[in-house]
């Protein structure tokens, strides 16, 4: 399977990212995290596999985060209402997204993508 990577083309870090992959020789398909946003089911077994919290897919710094005041509803939401609210509009996930079917990384950090990724 071809790497997947979830972007928003507008996001400095999603363009780094891009940038690094490019530079690497890494082919991926790009799918734009609003338009084309994870279901709460592919949400579900992305989180399964990345071994991260929950909270981690979230835009924390992100305008829409913000205005719903997420930050103290995460805390006393259940998982199915985290994962609903995440599939439920791609502005609320932390991007990028890159799978491979078995790995999953959140963001970007150069040592992990090169860790990953490489």
């Amino acid at each position: 399977m071809a790497l997947q990577f979830y972007w928003y083309p507008k996001c400095g870090t999603c363009r780094k990212a891009k940038k690094w992959f490019d530079d690497h020789n890494i082919a991926y398909e790009e799918i734009h995290i609003v338009e084309n946003p994870p279901s709460k089911e592919q949400l579900a077994e992305y989180y399964q596999q990345s071994g991260l919290e929950l909270k981690k897919f979230f835009n924390t710094s992100g305008q829409k985060y913000r205005e719903l005041g997420l930050k103290d509803k995460i805390g006393q939401a259940s998982e199915a209402e985290l994962l609903e609210l995440l599939a439920s509009d791609g502005m609320l996930i932390k991007r990028p997204i890159v799978t491979d079917g078995s790995k999953v990384t959140v963001g970007f950090k150069e040592e992990e993508f090169a860790q990953t990724w490489s």
